[in-house]
């Protein structure tokens, strides 16, 4: 969720309507090549056409800049500094006497850009709406979660179902919280890692008692990373995910830990 929330603030540079725009560009140049003459009978039609998808470009542009300015203004809000723990470098969103005060005009922020603005955007809003009103509507928080799970926007629904699984696993409802978990981790996705997935489902497993089966997926975990290489034959720096595994094997079941292969050997400046 961090991350996300750090790739959202950065603003994303790719813009669909602009990518679709220049598609256009390029298939015309391709139907018009080799047709000589014939193409400035269409020339100024071609001008007045290209001249209004700039236009409308352009506008896209600038609504889409405002949206991400808008998401970012929400996410430095709901990452600001609570009174009690302001550092000296006082952060743009102000600081904030507690969680539920930071969390609701979190909250106002992301529902102006739900409101004036469409996907993905308003997805986005909805998705931070939601994780901010855990803090202080908790069953409409998880209602708002189990429905954007189910969006089309696939980021979106990744992170909301990952939400989700660690408010019930939070709940003490292990039962809800180890499937939803396990579907995640089946997705292969980028913005929730599979590895990451796994780990938390172990520790759910370890919460119900399941030593063994936590123990064996933290096994296949990092017995995967140790077992990587790259193209070159060379070993993969292991993820966060692999390295709590790692840890947390060791400490739940020391014997089965040691039947690890030998963690490979760090080169040059890897993490």
């Amino acid at each position: 969720m961090a991350r996300y929330k750090k790739k959202r603030a950065r603003e994303l540079q790719h813009d669909r309507f602009r990518d679709t725009a220049i598609g256009l560009f390029d298939r015309l140049g391709n139907v018009l090549e080799g047709r000589g003459r014939t193409i400035l009978y269409g020339l100024g039609g071609l001008v007045v056409v290209g001249a209004a998808v700039w236009a409308g470009v352009a506008w896209s542009n600038k609504k889409s800049n405002e949206a991400r300015r808008a998401i970012g203004r929400g996410i430095a809000i709901a990452s600001a500094p609570l009174a009690s723990a302001a550092s000296p470098m006082a952060s743009t969103a102000g600081s904030f006497a507690n969680e539920k005060e930071r969390a609701t005009k979190a909250i106002e922020e992301f529902e102006k850009v739900a409101a004036k603005y469409g996907d993905p955007y308003r997805t986005e809003a909805r998705y931070f709406i939601a994780t901010n009103r855990l803090i202080i509507d908790r069953p409409k928080a998880i209602e708002e979660l189990t429905e954007l799970s189910n969006s089309n926007q696939t980021d979106v629904a990744t992170l909301a179902k990952f939400a989700l699984a660690q408010a019930k696993e939070a709940d003490g409802k292990f039962d809800e919280a180890a499937p939803l978990y396990s579907q995640i981790a089946g997705l292969n996705s980028v913005i929730v890692s599979p590895d990451t997935a796994k780990v938390r489902l172990a520790a759910v497993y370890q919460k119900q008692g399941k030593k063994k089966e936590a123990a064996e997926i933290l096994f296949q975990i990092v017995d995967a990373a140790r077992k990587a290489k790259d193209k070159e034959g060379n070993p993969v720096p292991q993820s966060g995910a692999a390295q709590k595994a790692s840890q947390e094997l060791q400490k739940l079941d020391p014997d089965r830990y040691a039947q690890l292969p030998p963690e490979p050997p760090r080169t040059g400046f890897g993490v």
